[in-house]
């Protein structure tokens, strides 16, 4: 171009102003073509645009894979859990329901299915969460929304399985017991098969693992939508968490379990025998029972600190003294209902009463039969429903931590032995790991258990106390159908009360004295002729201690503590120390002529011996014949006034003065004759025999009696 430009020049050689203007349009034009030529790209340029298409396209599609995968597992998680309820509501109630129907029906088959139906509705819950949302699964939203599900039901799910998984070894035992009834299992795997015709299973196991299975597999599903799902997705932190959450939930089901199979372990009361026991020695049990006791000595003897839990002592004496609380009270309603028992057994209105007038016998025959018949019945059966049966089954509860908190000091001094031990074989890591469980666990549940116990101790006594309540309303309703048709009843408030008032002091003295004559009828006097072996003991306790430290008992003594007696009232004993070995004085260590123990001092008085000195009677002759009861014989004076032989009528008669020292008792003179009621005391005893004389009763000496002859006797005694 620039050639041509050159040949249109003119030979002169000017140049004109278009010629110009043309000629730097042509350099222009030149030059950009020439740039243009320059900035054409090359191949290298080429091959890297190509290979960043390709990683994009790669990127893309890597992309679109893992959403897919993420999908899938997530529609994975969905489905399975939905298939997973199904199978559960089918095992509960078709296969349940029809194992109910065999004839006998399985023994403990509710047992299979204990802590199943939590599992089912927290499952049942998190299904219901998703499906509320109405998120489609591919929707990115949607994983947000499962996992917030997931958070907010975890610790119904934790709660839920791990008392499931806890009682899961019981489920296994318990269906093995039916495989070992024969019969019993065919009926059952023909029964499980015709109820899930569609599901390959012939136990019950086949479904009751299933729960196991689910919530180990929740950690492994949350781990794979984790893994495919990038991390700048808006929800994957809460994903992390879910999965932590998940991890965590099994770790702490897998501890809890630990600590309910050494607590099933340990807990249990066992009846052995002797011989049981004498089985199951062995040099290793022996050897660790010896070093367990020789620690046990060390500590007592302060030779080796003890190692000291002021939180753990709290708890345990705490629930020692409301085990003896529970044990109590359950003790005094099995005895308050066995005289409720013993009341209803009575039918007074089945006799002739002798009350003044006969509408006054109408209405206590009548009311005596409402009480006996509806009242208390209805009474005595809500009383063993609310208050009995829950005493009974709470006191049955409390001997599993009792055997732990007993199992854990065994535990505690074979720890100790090992404690300050640097490098710990197998079997010494296995009783401090066996320790530890145990001491945790009691830590941890103790509390729970003692709050739960005390809640329950206190709706016992409440409802106990609400019974005394509706009792009295409903004795008061039928006493008040009476009252208007007794005399009284047309009485002025005022004259009412006071007529109240002076019947029911009348018949409080009247009770009073009753009391008062029975306490003295039962309470026969202590002072009485000793038997030949309390003579024996009278004798040697008063050789070894002096008659000074002789006392005798008031009432009979039953020994409830360690080292008490057992006695009976009126037996003798020697007072060795008055107080025990903590200082106190309310329980005396006595002598009992063989064995030694305590006793309440309130129960102990001097000993006084009673010597009566016995003057010569001028009628009998006291002829002793050993230890046994003395016999007397008469003896006639040198000239008896009758010489008539007639046969003899015998009678008693008082060979010697007697003195009464207590009201029991009853004076009698020498010759005077008696009339025997009974030859021995309340008690049984023939060394008192009750008598009657001049229209009098009372106690006297059986050796002061004589049985004569009337013909013979009756002209010399004065009381002829």
């Amino acid at each position: 171009m620039a050639n041509s430009l050159k040949a249109n020049v003119p030979p002169t050689g000017r140049v004109t102003a278009e010629e110009e203007i043309a000629g730097e349009i042509g350099e222009q034009t030149g030059g950009k073509a020439m740039d243009d030529t320059l900035e054409e790209p090359t191949e290298e340029e080429e091959h890297e645009e190509e290979r960043k298409a390709r990683a994009a396209a790669e990127e893309a599609t890597s992309r679109d894979r893992a959403a897919q995968r993420q999908f899938m597992a997530i529609e994975e998680m969905v489905q399975t859990e939905r298939n997973y309820l199904k199978h559960l509501q089918l095992c509960t109630v078709t296969i349940h329901n029809n194992l109910q129907k065999l004839q006998p029906p399985p023994p403990n088959l509710d047992n299979m299915f204990q802590h199943i139906d939590e599992v089912m509705d927290v499952s049942s819950r998190l299904l219901s969460l998703l499906d509320q949302s109405q998120i489609l699964h591919i929707n990115p939203k949607f994983l947000e929304t499962l996992c917030d599900s997931f958070l907010s039901l975890s610790q119904d799910i934790e709660m839920a399985y791990k008392e499931y998984l806890a009682n899961y070894n019981n489920i296994t035992a318990l269906e093995n017991s039916y495989k070992q009834k024969e019969t019993l299992w065919l009926e059952m795997v023909k029964i499980i098969k015709s109820s899930a015709p569609d599901v390959n299973a012939s136990t019950l196991s086949f479904f009751l693992v299933m729960p196991v299975q689910r919530i180990a597999r929740y950690p492994l599903l949350l781990q794979t939508i984790q893994k495919h799902t990038d991390p700048q997705h808006p929800a994957y932190s809460t994903l992390e968490h879910t999965v932590h959450t998940a991890v965590q939930i099994n770790c702490r089901i897998n501890e809890y379990k630990r600590f309910r199979e050494v607590a099933d372990k340990y807990k249990k009361t066992e009846n052995l025998t002797i011989k049981d026991k004498i089985n199951r020695l062995s040099g290793h049990s022996i050897a660790k029972k010896t070093a367990r006791l020789s620690q046990y000595i060390k500590h007592e003897t302060g030779m080796v600190p003890k190692l000291k839990d002021e939180g753990f002592d709290t708890l345990a004496g705490f629930f020692f003294v409301l085990e003896r609380g529970v044990s109590e009270l359950h003790d005094n309603m099995k005895a308050y209902l066995h005289h409720l028992q013993r009341f209803l057994s009575c039918r007074p209105e089945e006799a002739d009463l002798d009350l003044e007038g006969e509408k006054a016998a109408l209405f206590s025959k009548e009311i005596t039969v409402a009480l006996r018949q509806w009242i208390y019945p209805a009474y005595e059966k809500r009383l063993k429903t609310l208050v009995f049966k829950p005493l009974s089954s709470l006191r049955e509860l409390m001997a599993g931590p009792r055997n732990l908190i007993r199992k854990r000091q065994d535990k505690l001094l074979d720890y100790e032995l090992i404690e300050e031990k640097s490098n710990l074989n197998f079997e010494e890591q296995a009783i401090a790991n066996t320790y530890k469980t145990m001491n945790t666990l009691l830590l941890t549940e103790l509390p729970q258990f003692n709050g739960k116990a005390l809640q329950l101790l206190w709706a016992t006594l409440e409802a106990f106390s609400c019974l005394q309540r509706d009792l009295a309303a409903d004795m008061e309703q039928l006493a008040t159908s009476f009252t208007h048709q007794l005399p009284h009843s047309n009485l002025e408030a005022g004259e009412f009360w006071k007529w109240a008032e002076c019947l029911v002091l009348e018949g409080s003295r009247r009770l009073e004295s009753l009391c008062q004559s029975a306490q003295d009828d039962l309470n026969a006097p202590i002072v009485q002729a000793l038997s030949p072996g309390s003579e024996r003991r009278l004798k040697t306790l008063t050789a070894k201690h002096g008659s000074e430290k002789i006392y005798q008992l008031t009432g009979p003594v039953v020994g409830t503590r360690d080292l008490d007696l057992t006695l009976s009232k009126g037996e003798l004993v020697a007072v060795v120390s008055e107080m025990d070995t903590r200082g106190e004085r309310r329980r005396w260590l006595v002598d009992a002529g063989g064995p030694r123990g305590y006793v309440p001092a309130s129960k102990l008085t001097r000993y006084h011996q009673v010597t009566v000195d016995l003057p010569p009677s001028p009628h009998l002759n006291v002829t002793p014949t050993g230890p046994g009861p003395r016999r007397h014989s008469y003896t006639p004076g040198a000239q008896p006034l009758l010489t008539i032989m007639t046969t003899p009528c015998f009678q008693v008669y008082a060979g010697y003065d007697f003195t009464a020292r207590s009201s029991h008792e009853l004076s009698l003179r020498a010759g005077e004759p008696v009339r025997v009621v009974e030859p021995h005391d309340k008690r049984g005893s023939k060394e008192w025999s009750l008598v009657e004389a001049r229209g009098q009763r009372g106690y006297v000496p059986s050796n002061y009696l004589a049985v004569l002859p009337s013909v013979i006797a009756s002209p010399t005694f004065p009381y002829c």
